[in-house]
């Protein structure tokens, strides 16, 4: 869905953007388009990046 997917690597924050009460999420792998997140109020998911374009957070603070 989004080529932005591509450059999410382990540590960085996003958000998810059909799910905004997740809080922030870091991400903890992106293998093969499966990435993985670790939110801060819905715990570790797995995103499919063919099908959700996560949104990068460059200033979590």
């Amino acid at each position: 869905m989004s080529d932005l997917n591509a450059i999410l690597a382990p540590g960085m924050f996003v958000r998810h953007p059909n799910h905004p009460e997740w809080g922030l999420g870091q991400v903890q792998s992106n293998i093969g388009g499966k990435i993985t997140v670790n939110f801060r109020d819905q715990g570790k998911l797995v995103i499919d990046g063919s099908r959700v374009a996560l949104t990068p957070v460059f200033d979590p603070s």
